[in-house]
């Protein structure tokens, strides 16, 4: 009778994460609770890569790692982004990583889970003030560095002279787009200083928005009676927002126009001639790196080898994983298939099969 007792009790305590065991001298200690990793991915607009990539890498490091995990995307809601955090703390999560929609909110959800002794990463995009235990995600200064840089060679091809240049920068919400606008402004402004130069509009996009995106450059374009002679746009969504203007105005290919993530849209524009560039960031890289701190964070584990961060608002040097971003061009694009981050099928599709076959793609 004893036994049946006891073997039901043992049966309930599991259910609710608590002992595992119960041996014939009674109940033994609670043991640590196995790896269940919980994700929040911030949306699917303002970059397809949360839901093509991200989501797709992370899925696979966990079921390669044999651990519990639970990935949900809050779809740029507030709201819906703390309602997912607490399901997944009253869930049963030991290590939750967020993406977050702006550090007010993601801070109020870190405290939530750090509360609850539960390991916090920053995935992506750093919360600040927030006190993640751990930060992964790509060098965002050199991301943008290099989108400076990219313009720069761009205009210099062209053998524009004096050229205005317009900044189509991320959200304000977005520490990340402060980063890539501290990278590509290290590169600009100096020209600007010099006359060589001169700087246009220059407007961040709410939430990332590529809607909004597309109005903002068009009154941009307007204000300036259409004399803007390349864009640094931060993603390859706002990119394209711009492209949508430059093409309505036929200027389409003569402009110059940045991107960022590789995305099959950015890649298909830079094959038409109708971006500049693109930044390459090897997601499955970053969601390897995230998984492996995870998994140390949920068995209590030391990590050596990483870099820091500081958190301009906290001062806290924040234990970090930044990875290498890479320039694609036109005559580089191959770079990302062979990577197996986009596919010869997806991107050399109608009519840009001609377009892969002259880059020597397809």
């Amino acid at each position: 009778m004893r036994k049946g007792i006891c073997t039901f009790v043992a049966a309930s305590l599991l259910a609710v994460g608590g002992l595992t065991a119960c041996g014939e001298g009674g109940e033994s200690p609670a043991g640590p609770k196995p790896p269940k990793i919980g994700v929040i991915l911030p949306d699917s607009a303002s970059s397809v890569r949360w839901e093509t990539a991200d989501r797709k890498y992370l899925e696979a490091a966990f079921k390669a790692a044999g651990v519990e995990y639970v990935i949900q995307n809050a779809q740029g809601d507030k709201n819906a982004f703390q309602t997912i955090a607490d399901q997944m703390i009253t869930g049963g999560v030991t290590v939750l990583m967020i993406v977050n929609l702006d550090s007010g909110t993601g801070k109020a959800v870190l405290d939530k889970a750090k509360a609850q002794g539960i390991g916090t990463i920053d995935y992506d995009r750093l919360t600040l003030n927030g006190g993640a235990d751990y930060y992964v995600s790509f060098d965002n200064v050199a991301v943008g560095k290099l989108q400076g840089e990219g313009l720069v060679k761009c205009l210099t091809d062209k053998g524009v002279k004096n050229p205005v240049v317009a900044e189509l920068n991320g959200s304000p919400t977005d520490n990340n787009a402060t980063l890539f606008k501290q990278g590509y402004d290290s590169v600009l402004q100096p020209k600007y200083d010099s006359k060589e130069y001169t700087k246009g509009p220059d407007e961040s996009v709410p939430q990332w928005d590529n809607t909004q995106a597309g109005t903002i450059f068009e009154q941009m374009f307007t204000r300036a009676d259409g004399k803007i002679d390349g864009v640094l746009a931060a993603n390859d969504g706002l990119g394209n927002a711009a492209i949508a203007v430059l093409k309505r105005n036929k200027l389409n290919g003569k402009v110059p126009v940045t991107g960022q993530d590789a995305t099959v849209q950015g890649l298909q524009n830079i094959l038409a001639g109708d971006q500049c560039m693109t930044v390459y960031k090897a997601i499955k890289q970053e969601a390897d790196g995230a998984a492996e701190l995870a998994l140390a964070l949920a068995k209590g584990q030391s990590v050596s080898g990483l870099s820091s961060v500081k958190d301009t608002e906290s001062g806290r040097d924040v234990p970090s994983k930044l990875l290498v971003p890479k320039a694609i061009f036109k005559d580089n694009v191959k770079d990302v298939i062979d990577d197996g981050f986009v596919t010869v099928a997806d991107l050399c599709k109608d009519a840009y099969a001609a377009l892969c076959t002259t880059a020597g793609i397809a």
